[in-house]
């Protein structure tokens, strides 16, 4: 390795642990079953991010295999070839300067609501700790864009989805991509960590409260912005 490239690795060094280690916390959350899930840490700077390989499972993963992509999808570091997802990562970061971390995962429940072409309703307070909004559902996207880049066009389809609703990526972080499954993000990937695992609950938590009370109403507009605001709003008082 000459002194450049040196160099280079070393400054992807940290993007490389906080991928791994985002990506090691998933099969720990119960957010991935073998491969079904990737995590990625952007480095807005230096124009990449690095990903977990793809198809590696993760009791194989290490700091060093984590590949490092640059945000139109090449390949600026690794011997092994980045997920599958990699292009809608690149789209994300590339189009999303306030983000530098993105997890996608299959879990159970988030699967679930995405299968069913459903957004995740807003039933209760914890569901509004998080977000004043139902957790979006974008529609699968036209037959000509699956034969294309599909990847690719995966991100757009967030994007587009998000501005359909009105919606900024800075106040919602999460979403389904429908027949598919959720993606998350957040300033850090262990942001978007955090907010794959409360997606999760939080579909479980709908699912059960339709199968107790079927034809549930959503939770009035004060109680959500109480919890809300409580939280996040300029006169918050939750936490230390």
């Amino acid at each position: 390795m000459n002194t450049l490239n040196k160099i280079n690795s070393m400054n992807y060094q940290d993007i490389k642990e906080q991928a791994y280690k985002a990506n090691m916390e998933l099969p720990e959350l119960g957010l991935v079953l073998f491969t079904f899930g990737n995590a990625s840490a952007a480095d807005h700077e230096q124009g990449v991010f690095a990903i977990k390989p793809s198809g590696v499972p993760y009791k194989d993963l290490t700091v060093d295999n984590m590949v490092i992509v640059d945000f139109d999808g090449n390949t600026v570091e690794g011997n092994l070839r980045p997920s599958s997802d990699t292009l809608t990562h690149a789209v994300l970061y590339k189009n999303w300067a306030e983000v530098s971390g993105i997890v996608h995962t299959h879990s159970t429940y988030g699967t679930a609501w995405a299968q069913a072409l459903r957004p995740i309703p807003l039933y209760g307070t914890t569901h509004a700790d998080h977000t004043t909004a139902n957790i979006p559902c974008a529609p699968p996207m036209s037959d000509d864009k699956i034969a294309g880049n599909y990847e690719y066009e995966t991100g757009f389809q967030i994007i587009e989805h998000l501005k359909d609703l009105n919606l900024s990526y800075q106040d919602m972080e999460m979403i389904l991509v429908g027949n598919h499954a959720p993606f998350t993000w957040g300033k850090t990937v262990e942001k978007a960590v955090y907010h794959s695992a409360v997606l999760e609950e939080l579909a479980k938590m709908a699912l059960l409260t339709e199968q107790v009370q079927p034809g549930v109403m959503p939770m009035k507009d004060a109680l959500i912005n109480k919890h809300y605001q409580r939280k996040h709003g300029k006169n918050a008082y939750y936490g230390q």
